[in-house]
């Protein structure tokens, strides 16, 4: 899964394609079902990794299905997750969970 920020400059990702030729990427808001094409702004091509460069209009919260294309064949897929947290703190609950504390206590026979 590649992780992004709901920015609009340019953001980098890297992946491991099928094919190192490819021109159309378009992404599908999993929640809306809209694809988009999006502007690749530049890609290197590597070793085993590739990695592409372009401006995304992405929703917080949101996950996004992409697709690298050549024509009508498909060089690569993954999943898009946007998010503003820092990868480091990054927390499915966050500001949401809120631990019980009970005042239960019991006793444990051996």
């Amino acid at each position: 899964m590649i992780v992004l920020t709901p920015s609009v400059t340019p953001q980098t990702f890297s992946f491991i394609p099928r094919n190192n030729t490819f021109n159309i990427m378009e992404i599908t808001d999993e929640q809306t079902n809209i694809t988009t094409q999006v502007a690749i702004t530049s890609s290197t091509i590597g070793n085993y990794i590739n990695t592409i460069t372009a401006t995304f209009g992405l929703i917080e919260g949101h996950f996004y299905n992409l697709v690298l294309r050549v024509g009508t064949s498909i060089i690569f897929k993954d999943r898009i997750f946007c998010t503003a947290q820092s990868l480091v703190t990054f927390s499915v609950n966050n500001n949401q969970y809120v631990s019980n504390s009970t005042t239960n206590e019991f006793i444990v026979y051996e």
